[in-house]
């Protein structure tokens, strides 16, 4: 294990803010590291000076001679002329470059220089590159490889960016915020993808599945220092808690030793000699330790819903097309109070096009919508607030109200509401346009839930909130006294809020399915499983049929197969119970957690291809 990257004593200033001071981490080659931090932290601009894109005010960022870094960033630059296939071979990398050297050989018909780039494709084993680009590619569902970047969705360009990363196999990958555009059936491709490659990762992300499944290091950007955790999500969770508590507990052992210390200070000033100056120096160590604060402030949700009347939304016989392609066709949904519903499904289904039509921005083409009186809907789009240039925080406020209600009743003022949400006096005259990604889209809640909203919708919610706010926000709506959408890709975020999903199939196919959206996948799962089973059963050739026979289906040999099967079950369950505690524990070396990881995907296969025989025999013995 060696150490690709180091930072000593890195500091930075936004202005006058100091962001970090002073911190120090390494990145090893087996590192798969993430930075957990509040939004306005400056996780973008660590990123951005790891990778030479920015400079520190004082420290040092070492690499090793000849490590590849590719960074993902959440501004992405392509030439919008070339094609989406020529952008991939147009990067730096040495594969791309081996793969031109050898196409620009062919066509100068040159033996000699043939034969030399013939040799490095073998070495570079690159003769399936272009394979390889188009299958990154399909699973990032970018299809049309010819098309120009310049026609592609802002979405779409930054799944483009990426597959760049992926393709090229740097060393070394930066990625800030890899989930953001991703459908759930991409962020799992991506999780198994990350876990079979050798790169080491450095990442930021808010998705907590994410970070469960695909890191073995944590550290934690807080009160402007570095805090190192070895392991993944729930253990950094467990040990940051027990971080604070010991904290805790040592500064109240210096608050209640210095007011000892304090005393003497006060009564011998004139009895001090050098003697004692040990004892002086102690007094403002003590008094330092005595005054630190811990960073506990946390977004404050207690808006006030609006009352709620016994009818919702009903929609009734709904139909909407776009030329030959039919999102919903005679849909009927009646929305209780108190409900909490997911949606789910991919791009082009018509996820948008229903909420669309359920607020009133798009008319279906037949059905009726009849809302009660009482409803008052809050819908948070996925594309954000349109904030006018020049316009400063505390008059996004006020330009809506000068007074908010809180769910207990009282009413604040704008300055009152903003510090709710963590944007303290010193930022209300801030420029929108100054604010990072994380701190417009907590503005932008902070905008629809003052309108006490009963009927809210949330159109990716998560995209760019730190996880701290993501805890709160999440405790908020599952309290929420009134009816609730929530279109997100975060899993780990839709399985603590919703209780049904809509799952949107395409071809107007809409599926409510009682349960979280991980209870929906092991659903799938099971589906796919029986299709598979079901496939096997039709390319088996077709036997005349045996006699009945009086005793049991199952032969005495296959009995006895499927007793053992059912042992060897149990026994894969138990290994992969245990492989999942030993990875959460955070007491493995980084071989130890690497040996794991591997070990965990061959029992899941085993899992799999066990599973699928006992369920052919017990069928047979039905």
């Amino acid at each position: 294990m060696g150490a690709l990257l180091e930072v000593k004593d890195l500091s930075k200033y936004w202005g006058e803010i100091l962001m970090f001071d002073a911190i120090n981490f390494t990145l090893a080659d087996d590192s798969r590291m993430a930075l957990i931090a509040r939004n306005g932290t400056g996780k973008t601009s660590l990123l951005n000076i790891l990778t030479g894109l920015d400079i520190a005010d004082s420290g040092t960022v070492n690499v090793l001679p000849d490590v590849t870094i590719g960074y993902l960033k959440q501004d992405i630059e392509f030439d919008p002329e070339l094609t989406v296939v020529d952008t991939l071979f147009d990067v730096s990398n040495k594969t791309a470059t081996i793969v031109r050297d050898y196409e620009e050989a062919v066509e100068s018909n040159d033996p000699d220089r043939i034969h030399k780039a013939i040799d490095a494709m073998d070495v570079a084993k690159a003769w399936d590159y272009e394979v390889r680009i188009k299958q990154v590619l399909t699973k990032l569902k970018i299809p049309r490889f010819e098309q120009k970047v310049g026609q592609l969705s802002g979405g779409q360009k930054k799944r483009l960016a990426l597959a760049v990363i992926l393709i090229s196999e740097p060393d070394l990958m930066i990625l800030d915020e890899p989930t953001n555009h991703l459908d759930l059936d991409m962020i799992e491709w991506l999780e198994e993808y990350l876990q079979r490659m050798s790169a080491a990762l450095f990442m930021v992300t808010h998705d907590r599945y994410f970070l469960d499944r695909v890191c073995n290091q944590i550290i934690e950007l807080e009160d402007q220092t570095i805090y190192t955790y070895q392991g993944n999500y729930s253990y950094f969770l467990k040990k940051r808690e027990e971080r604070i508590e010991v904290m805790k507990a040592e500064v109240e052992k210096a608050q209640n030793l210095l007011r000892t210390e304090q005393d003497w200070m006060n009564r011998m000033p004139k009895a001090r000699s050098h003697k004692a100056k040990y004892r002086i120096d102690n007094y403002y160590n003590l008094k330092d330790k005595a005054s630190q604060r811990f960073n506990e402030d946390q977004v404050d949700i207690r808006v006030k819903s609006s009352r709620m009347g016994k009818k919702i939304i009903e929609l009734k016989h709904i139909g909407k097309s776009f030329g030959n392609l039919t999102i919903l066709e005679d849909f009927s949904y009646i929305f209780s109070r108190f409900e909490k519903l997911g949606i789910v499904g991919e791009n082009g289904t018509g996820k948008s096009t229903f909420l669309n039509i359920l607020t009133g921005a798009l008319k279906a083409d037949s059905g009726t919508i009849d809302t009660g009186e009482t409803i008052n809907i809050g819908y948070f789009r996925q594309d954000g607030m349109d904030f006018s240039a020049g316009k400063k925080v505390i008059e996004v406020i006020t330009d809506i109200s000068e007074h908010i209600e809180l769910g207990d009743g009282h009413k604040v003022t704008p300055a009152q509401y903003l510090n709710h949400f963590l944007f303290p006096n010193s930022m209300h005259h801030v420029l929108v346009e100054k604010l990072s990604g994380g701190e417009k889209r907590r503005l932008y809640l902070m905008t629809v839930l003052m309108k006490n909203p009963n009927f809210l919708i949330l159109d990716e919610p998560t995209n760019d909130l730190d996880i701290m706010t993501l805890g709160i926000l999440e405790s908020y709506l599952q309290e929420f006294q009134g009816s609730l959408i929530v279109v997100s890709h975060d899993r780990f975020f839709m399985d603590s809020v919703v209780d049904h999903l809509f799952v949107f199939e395409g071809n107007a196919v809409v599926r409510d399915f009682p349960g979280n959206y991980t209870e929906f996948r092991q659903k799938i799962k099971e589906e796919q499983r029986q299709e598979q089973l079901d496939e096997q059963k039709k390319k088996q050739p077709d036997k005349k049929p045996e006699p009945k026979k009086a005793t049991n289906k199952l032969t005495w040999k296959e009995r006895k197969e499927m007793e053992a099967l059912e042992q060897k079950i149990g026994q894969l369950e138990t290994e992969k119970t245990e492989i999942e505690s030993a990875l959460s524990s955070g007491n493995l070396s980084n071989d130890e957690l690497m040996d794991k990881s591997n070990r965990i995907q061959i029992i899941m296969d085993e899992l799999d291809e066990t599973e699928m025989r006992w369920l052919e025999l017990s069928e047979k013995d039905q």
